[in-house]
C-alpha cells in the first residue's frame, strides 16, 4: 500500500470558482494526495469579477489556525503548497507589471525563495528574483542557476517572450531540476517545453500548474521531463475544455465573461488522473 502524502496548501479561497484552495484541492486529492487547506483569503469570486467581497487573514489569524492543527498533533506534512509560486507578476504588451508591492521583493529573494523546493515563476518574476534579464535560452539557463543558487532544486519557467521554432503560436517554457546522488555530486537536467498558446484569459492557472507539478514531482521524483509532460497536458486539456465551454455559452460569437471562463476542473478529472501526452519536453 502506497504511504499516505499530506499537504497543507496555503492559499487564497473563493466561494465560487477555482483559484488558489479551490484550483488546488480537487485535483491533488484526485491524485492521491492528502491535502488540508489553510485559507489566507476568503472572497466570494476571484478579483477577475466586476465585485467581489470577504476577507484576508492576517498573520495572527493564520497563525491561530496552524496552531489549533499543532495543539491536536495533526501538523506533520509532506509538502507545504503556497502559491506565492511566486506570484509577484507579469508582462502585459510586452511591459512587466507587479502584482504586489516592490517592497516585498526583498522578502521573496531572502525569506521565501531560500526555503522552497520547487518554484514555478514566469520569465518576469524570474527576471525579478535573478536580478537579470532574459533575451534567449542561454540566458534563460543562466536565469535557473542563479535560481537554483538561492534554494530550489526544481525550477520551472512557465512562460516566455523567447520566439518558438513552430511559429508565434507557440508559448515555450523551460525547466531544470538538480538532483544529488548519494557520493553528493549534482546532476542538473533541463527541459523545453513548446505549447499552443489559448486566446483567452484564465484566472487560477498558475495554482492549478503548481498543485499539478507537485504532485508529478512527487510521483516522478528524478525525473522532470515526464513530470513537466504530465502537467502541462493535464493543463492544456482543461484549458481546452474550458474555452469549448465558455465560447459555448457565451454564442454568437461574444467574448464569453468571467463566469464562463472559469477552469472546468471538475469536468477534467480523467485528464487530471491520467493525461494524454499532447506536449513533449525536449531534453536541453
Amino acid at each position: 500500500m502506497e504511504a499516505e502524502c499530506r499537504v497543507l496548501s496555503i492559499q487564497s479561497h473563493v466561494v465560487r470558482g477555482y483559484v488558489g484552495n479551490r484550483a488546488a484541492t480537487f485535483p491533488l486529492q484526485v491524485l492521491g494526495f492528502e491535502i488540508d487547506a489553510l485559507n489566507s483569503v476568503q472572497f466570494s469570486n476571484h478579483t477577475g469579477y466586476a465585485h467581489w467581497k470577504g476577507q484576508v487573514l492576517n498573520s495572527d489569524e493564520l497563525h491561530e489556525l496552524y496552531e489549533g492543527l499543532k495543539l491536536n498533533d495533526v501538523n506533520k506534512y509532506d509538502y507545504v503548497l503556497t502559491v506565492c509560486d511566486p506570484v509577484m507578476g507579469d508582462k502585459w504588451n510586452g511591459e512587466g507589471s507587479m502584482y504586489v508591492p516592490e517592497d516585498l521583493l526583498p522578502v521573496y529573494k531572502e525569506k521565501v525563495v531560500p526555503v522552497a523546493d520547487i518554484i514555478t515563476p514566469n520569465q518576469f518574476e524570474a527576471e525579478l528574483l535573478s536580478g537579470r534579464k532574459i533575451h534567449s535560452e542561454e540566458e534563460a539557463l543562466v536565469v535557473m542557476d542563479v535560481l537554483h543558487a538561492m534554494g530550489p532544486d526544481t525550477v520551472v519557467i512557465t512562460s516566455s517572450d523567447l520566439p518558438s521554432s513552430r511559429g508565434s503560436d507557440y508559448l515555450i517554457a523551460l525547466g531544470s531540476q538538480r538532483t544529488r546522488n548519494p557520493d553528493g555530486s549534482v546532476v542538473t537536467e533541463r527541459i523545453r517545453m513548446e505549447m499552443h498558446k489559448v486566446d483567452a484569459v484564465f484566472v487560477g492557472t498558475g495554482d492549478l500548474f503548481a498543485a499539478m507539478l507537485l504532485a508529478w514531482t512527487h510521483k516522478h521524483p528524478n525525473n522532470l521531463k515526464v513530470a513537466c509532460e504530465k502537467t502541462v497536458s493535464a493543463m492544456h486539456h482543461v484549458l481546452q475544455r474550458t474555452i469549448k465551454c465558455a465560447k459555448a455559452q457565451a454564442a454568437g460569437g461574444l467574448k464569453p465573461r468571467p463566469a464562463q471562463l472559469e477552469l472546468r476542473i471538475v469536468q477534467s478529472k480523467k485528464d487530471i488522473e491520467n493525461p494524454e501526452i499532447v506536449v513533449q519536453a525536449t531534453v536541453l
